[in-house]
């Protein structure tokens, strides 16, 4: 029974609730609402007990995959675990029950609390100052090249009107550049997988108005030469721009401000332990330079005396980014998460994690090859080229086998310039032993590949779906159920026109 869906356990007569009794007069419900948005007939919801609601969404919730439930290596993305003491701290009562509008006096802890994460942001990025309003890593992009374009306006240099971006670099940052209304300049990768410096000579000039530069980058690679690309972009006027998406690799050990950076987003959902994905709310607080701080958005969070007060004293502001003030409860588990760890802490967590990343590395390169030399940062990138020329099997087709073998896929067919790519981070929050299991998982799939190379093209076989269309599925997405193969009480399956919305 756990496998039908709602409609089919639905059975006249069974209800999952009870309601008191009416202790009002009961008015008609003709007189409260304008009867021509009355229904013709009621609703066709399922009938059915709370056993069997509560079985079904149960059932569902089961099929759902989490960090969880499961070790998750999405490369570029950072599914670190949750630790739970973050969740306890954020449902304290006085961060709960608090709200946006109460006078400052009545919430110096939430804004104690809001300073010092900027404070602790600033050291860890080697940043002046930090705003905690973006609501993700994307919107603290917009919000980092909305700064720059004003502080050129300022300069009088509005001409300024290119961004830069490697060829690895995240879909991101071209869009954000194309949404403040920038034209993207891209330079390639040379044959180590850096930025080719001596293109990026070439491309800086008068309208360059900033390079955004993710690094290490989402080959996984730290590139070294990152002071000279930003005395490059410098001596042209432009601005250095860090794409925090990757921090998770050098937090404690190197700081974005001390490789010339101007400006830089933390995601706090990839390094610091927030929750990732679903829709839910994240943050992308962002941190400049000096010469920047002018250009943030208000109002920010200051201490005056001994008082936590919001600033709104900044004339060259680029205004807001978000109602109020950011998602608060992402900056209380962020807050968390840092204190409970420590300087030392952080440090290691980006020690373990590219000591992960290189761990698979060196245990699966030999058949899928490394898409540059090493050593890796806290990700690595593989490719399956050498299988798929091999035995026909595609880098796909080892993603969804991956979920019959118990694993969420990685992150696969990026960066773009990697034939059959796999992105693969580990993080720090898993064991060996898991680690050890995925590299089985993986090596077992190489040897199907060869040996039974259908049953790895029409995987995955165990999961609640099968191999979907994927361009049909992007493309013509079908979000509702239709009870297309459900007998109503007559025996007379339903017409598209009775089909009622599944849940």
């Amino acid at each position: 029974m756990s496998e039908q869906l709602i409609f089919e356990l639905s059975s006249p007569g069974r209800k999952g609730y009870s309601l008191p009794p009416v202790d009002v007069p009961e008015v008609p419900v003709e007189k409260l609402l304008d009867g021509a948005k009355l229904r013709g007939r009621p609703a066709e919801l399922p009938q059915v007990s709370e056993p069997d609601v509560v079985r079904h969404f149960t059932h569902l919730s089961k099929l759902n995959y989490s960090i969880d439930s499961g070790f998750y290596p999405l490369g570029s993305c950072t599914m670190k675990y949750n630790p739970k003491v973050n969740e306890q701290a954020v449902v304290a009562a006085g961060w709960r029950a608090i709200h946006p509008y109460q006078p400052e006096a009545t919430v110096q802890g939430a804004l104690r609390l809001m300073y010092e994460l900027q404070e602790i942001l600033c050291e860890i990025a080697g940043m002046s100052e930090f705003t905690l309003q973006p609501a993700a890593g994307a919107h603290g992009e917009l919000t980092g090249l909305l700064m720059i374009q004003a502080y050129h306006r300022a300069r009088g240099q509005s001409g300024r009107n290119e961004v830069i971006a490697p060829d690895s670099s995240h879909g991101t940052n071209p869009a954000t550049a194309s949404m403040v209304g920038c034209k993207l300049i891209t330079v390639h990768s040379d044959d180590r997988g850096r930025v080719d410096l001596e293109e990026l000579r070439k491309l800086a000039c008068e309208r360059t108005a900033a390079l955004m530069l993710t690094n290490p980058s989402t080959l996984g690679l730290f590139d070294e030469q990152v002071e000279e690309m930003s005395e490059i972009i410098h001596e042209a006027g432009g601005m250095m721009y860090y794409d925090g998406a990757n921090l998770n690799a050098i937090m404690g050990v190197a700081r974005p401000g001390d490789m010339g950076f101007d400006v830089v987003h933390l995601n706090l959902h990839k390094t610091f332990t927030t929750p990732h994905g679903g829709g839910g709310p994240g943050a992308g607080p962002v941190g400049v330079k000096a010469v920047l701080a002018p250009f943030l958005p208000v109002p920010s969070v200051s201490l005056r005396g001994q008082q936590y007060v919001l600033e709104y004293d900044r004339p060259q502001s680029i205004g807001k980014v978000r109602s109020f003030y950011g998602n608060f409860g992402m900056l209380v588990r962020a807050f968390t998460y840092i204190r409970r760890m420590g300087s030392d802490g952080l440090s290691q967590v980006s020690r373990d994690a590219v000591l992960s990343a290189n761990y698979l590395r060196a245990r699966l390169r030999d058949l899928y090859p490394e898409a540059y030399g090493g050593p890796n940062m806290h990700e690595v990138v593989l490719s399956g080229k050498k299988i798929q020329r091999e035995t026909g099997v595609r880098t796909m087709d080892v993603a969804k086998r991956l979920i019959d073998h118990g694993f969420h896929p990685p992150t696969v067919y990026f960066p773009l310039i990697v034939d059959e790519a796999l992105m693969i981070e580990p993080t720090e929050t898993e064991n060996k032993d898991t680690l050890d299991a995925f590299v089985e998982a993986m090596r077992a799939i190489a040897e199907e590949a060869r040996t039974s190379p259908e049953t790895v093209k029409t995987a995955p076989h165990s999961a609640p779906v099968g191999r979907l269309d994927e361009v049909q599925a992007a493309r013509r997405p079908d979000l509702r159920w239709r009870a297309s193969h459900v007998a109503n009480e007559s025996g007379v399956p339903p017409t598209p026109e009775s089909q009622p919305l599944g849940v």
